[in-house]
């Protein structure tokens, strides 16, 4: 069934972007995580950038294409043309109807975003079963946001629950309360983003205020330490080199946590910054105004995470994950 644009997410069909398996980064064990079209932040060193639209999308690589032309031949908008340096794709033209897709021989033009029925995903994710269980890992859902579609996670992770397997939320938590709620009462583990703590300085790198999302950390803390859910949050603050990688940011972070978020909170993740999706933004026909800088080196690494630790962590549940520069 072809996607509408203007359709709202259910229970049984959700937007998905990609589905990596074998992660070991997004919870415990070794995980399959499932990332979820739409977000509501557009964070300057986002990612995922093809994640943060909730509507399917077309994107040229330049490392498979040979320049047929096909592409700008088949679409029937005029969207695809043809530059000096490649294709550029005009988004207001472009509906996604495939026609360039179909017509690439090098498939070079791909989609980003593909409908998922809950059975037939809940059937490939748990292919991998005897992993999660040797392992104890799961199922992780992330994005983009995954509870923009929080009807379709939280039916996903009932089958999952049912079938034996963990379940994981990664989210940045700005969404409405009752789209948390219904995706907490089956999770095991909420992997909550904690950016920056400033809220001005939040919403100038993210472009929205922070005061849902602290508020939202909070009530779930409560919730968990309540024994409301049964559930372990872990904290995961991205170290992004001039905006949250400050010792300022994380030190007050850290207090953010130590007064209102323990015991509930069991780990947090101090995610160092990489370059690694440079390409994306390539495809997209974009640029980024990271692909410039540099690995955090482990020095400055350790620094930041003693700045974190000054809020009143216990030191065993901070740690610092990803590629640091030696």
């Amino acid at each position: 069934m072809e996607r509408c644009d203007l359709c709202p997410p259910t229970d049984s069909r959700g937007l998905i972007f990609d589905l990596y398996r074998g992660t070991t980064h997004d919870g415990p064990g070794l995980r399959s995580t499932v990332f979820f079209k739409g977000c509501p932040l557009s964070c300057a060193w986002c990612h995922n950038p093809e994640g943060i639209p909730f509507k399917r999308a077309v994107w040229w690589d330049g490392r498979t294409c040979i320049g047929c032309g096909l592409c700008h031949e088949a679409c029937p908008y005029g969207a695809n043309e043809m530059k000096e340096q490649g294709i550029v794709i005009d988004r207001e033209k472009c509906r996604a109807c495939g026609a360039c897709v179909k017509a690439c021989p090098a498939q070079a033009m791909t989609f980003i975003g593909e409908d998922w029925e809950l059975e037939k995903l809940v059937r490939e994710l748990l292919k991998d079963k005897t992993y999660y269980d040797q392992t104890g890992g799961g199922v992780t859902a992330s994005g983009g946001e995954a509870l923009m579609q929080a009807d379709f996670v939280a039916a996903l992770f009932v089958r999952l629950h049912e079938a034996g397997v963990t379940t994981a939320l990664d989210t940045c938590g700005l969404a409405g309360w009752d789209a948390l709620e219904k995706v907490l009462l089956h999770t095991d583990y909420v992997l909550y983003d904690l950016k920056i703590l400033d809220g001005a300085a939040h919403k100038q790198f993210t472009g929205a205020d922070n005061a849902v999302i602290l508020e939202h950390a909070k009530r779930i803390a409560q919730g968990i330490a309540d024994g409301v859910w049964n559930a372990q949050m872990w904290i995961r603050t991205p170290l992004i080199p001039g905006a949250t990688a400050t010792e300022e940011n994380l030190s007050e972070i850290g207090r953010f946590i130590a007064g209102h978020l323990l015991p509930a909170v069991t780990r947090w993740e101090l995610c160092a910054f990489n370059n690694s999706c440079i390409n994306k933004y390539e495809k997209l026909g974009g640029e980024w105004s990271y692909s410039d800088v540099k690995l955090i080196g482990s020095a400055q690494a350790e620094k930041l995470r003693e700045a974190a630790l000054l809020g009143g962590c216990s030191p065993e549940m901070v740690f610092v994950t990803g590629l640091v520069a030696e």
